[in-house]
This record gives C-alpha cells, structure tokens and sequence, in this order.
C-alpha cells in the first residue's frame, strides 16, 4: 500500500524556520528519523521511504503554499495514490503550539494551502495533521506571526512535539486513521 505524505510550506531561506512551514519541519524530522533525503523532483522536494509493507512518498511542494494543490495533485496521479491514503500536514492557529489533531477531513478553516488542496482535488475528505502554532499575535499581524520564526520557548519544545508527529504519520500509515485519532488526538 502506498501513501502520500505531504508538509506544507514555503520554500527558500526567508521561510525555512518560519512557523508557517512546520510541515516541512515535520517531514523533514521523518526523513531524518528514517535516515532518507529529499531530492528536488518536479512540483516539490520528494523522498521514499518503507515502513514494514508500506511505501511512503514524502512531498515538501516547492508551487508555494497558496498553490499546494498542484504538486499534490502531480503525486497522487503520478504514484497513482488514492486520495485516502493522502495525508497533508499544516501550520494551525486555531490550537496553541504544539497541540497535534489528525482529521480525516474538514474544511480549509481559512488556510489558503488547504483551500487550494481542495479546490484542486476537488474534495475535503482527505487526512490532515494540524500542528497548532498559536494565535500569539495582534490583530492584523497574523501575515507577520505566521512568517515569523517560533519563539525562544517554542524552539526549546519543538523537538519533542515533532518526534510526536512523527509517530502519528508512521500509525496514520500502519494503524489508519481512525485508532491513530483515538490514540493521540486526547494528548
């Protein structure tokens, strides 16, 4: 069985340690956990790996957030994926840092990545893995919070709360989705 696994964010210096790119920092701690590098492919930065009989596809688009959709929709028809096998993981500002949700659809909640995942698949019901990112800003900052790099506090427990995303993609793939939720969306 093979899944897509994709973090969302933007590429270049300017982003890389940016909130708005955990998702990069999730696959990229995957990757590195699992001892694989990505490698610059078409759409976006792409790497494999097995998990027991299980192929994983990780996918760091390179089209910029607001154009996810399209380097999705390339691996999934080129890995010929099934749109349940599809995991998407993205910054949230609706929980406070380091709160990890995985749904197994919803809608976009204003995230203009996930709107256009969607307005490209033309569905909501995919799995996404929503690393909380806080809401510490004031009003009309939030461009600025989300471009903004974590803070010293943050950066201390960022480390752990990406082992555990980790370890929610490898269940997502092992155990699916379901016992994944019931296993850690109460921690």
């Amino acid at each position: 069985m093979k899944y897509l696994i994709v973090g969302l964010g933007n590429i270049g210096p300017d982003y890389e340690n940016t909130r708005h790119n955990i998702g990069f920092m999730v696959l990229d701690a995957l990757a590195k956990a699992s001892n694989i590098i990505f490698q610059d492919k078409r759409y976006g930065f792409v790497a494999e790996m097995r998990l027991k009989n299980k192929s994983l596809v990780l996918l760091k688009p390179s089209t910029f957030m607001n154009l996810s959709g399209n380097a999705i929709r390339y691996w999934l028809q080129k890995e010929n994926i099934e749109d349940k096998n599809l995991l998407v993981v993205v910054d949230d500002l609706a929980l406070p840092f380091g709160m990890l949700r995985l749904k197994s659809k919803g809608s976009d909640a204003g995230h203009n990545g996930l709107k256009h995942i969607q307005d490209i698949l033309g569905t909501q019901q995919y799995a996404r893995l929503r690393f909380g990112i806080g809401n510490e800003f004031p009003r009309g900052a939030q461009v600025d919070y989300v471009l903004d790099e974590f803070s010293d506090e943050e950066k201390q427990a960022l480390p752990e709360r990406l082992e555990t995303a980790v370890d929610i993609i490898r269940s997502f793939c092992l155990a699916g989705i379901n016992i994944t939720m019931n296993q850690y969306n109460n921690k």
